[in-house]
């Protein structure tokens, strides 16, 4: 095994804690392209973190040797382990996240997926469903009166999964 997606998950967990210092740093900022710099932060972080869950889920494939070139989500890795009919406690947790709409993993992954899509109002609220995260990445042109609130957010985001991804590897070694 190559270890491949190991070393990729680590890669993209890192890009994101330095987009993070990056957007604390433009949230101080005086320029006057503040704004722009905070939105871009956003959305990199965002991307990086579902970057590495992406990679996550080929690690955990790499690991049941799939071919990991087809994983591009979740259902993708249960496809594998359904036809293969092998068990697998990742993907337990895995899904147990994702399918909780009160869950970090679901609200990062709604976010992410928020960045495709756009709304010229604050229409949405902040709620156990939808994190303000989402709701920022949605506006053209947010009012930034919640920009402390998503960082935190962020941050949490990047140590829960920090935390998922080592207590994972550490269960996953044990077999």
């Amino acid at each position: 095994m190559s270890n491949i997606y190991l070393v990729r998950t680590n890669q993209k967990i890192n890009f994101a804690r330095i987009h993070l210092d990056a957007l604390t740093e433009a949230q101080g900022s005086t320029g006057w392209s503040k704004h722009a710099m905070i939105e871009s932060y956003n959305e990199s972080v965002l991307f990086h973190l579902a970057s590495a869950y992406s990679s996550f889920l080929r690690e955990v494939a790499e690991k049941y040797r799939f071919a990991t070139n087809v994983i591009d989500s979740l259902a993708d890795l249960e496809s594998l382990l359904d036809a293969s009919g092998q068990e697998s406690p990742e993907r337990s947790e895995l899904a147990a996240l994702e399918q909780n709409d009160a869950s970090w993993l679901h609200k990062m992954l709604a976010a992410y997926h928020a960045c495709w899509q756009a709304a010229d109002n604050h229409s949405v609220v902040a709620s156990d469903q939808v994190s303000v995260s989402e709701i920022h990445v949605l506006q053209i042109n947010p009012d930034h009166a919640e920009d402390g609130d998503i960082l935190a957010e962020y941050r949490h985001w990047l140590n829960e999964f920090r935390s998922l991804v080592e207590r994972l590897r550490s269960d996953m070694q044990e077999w």
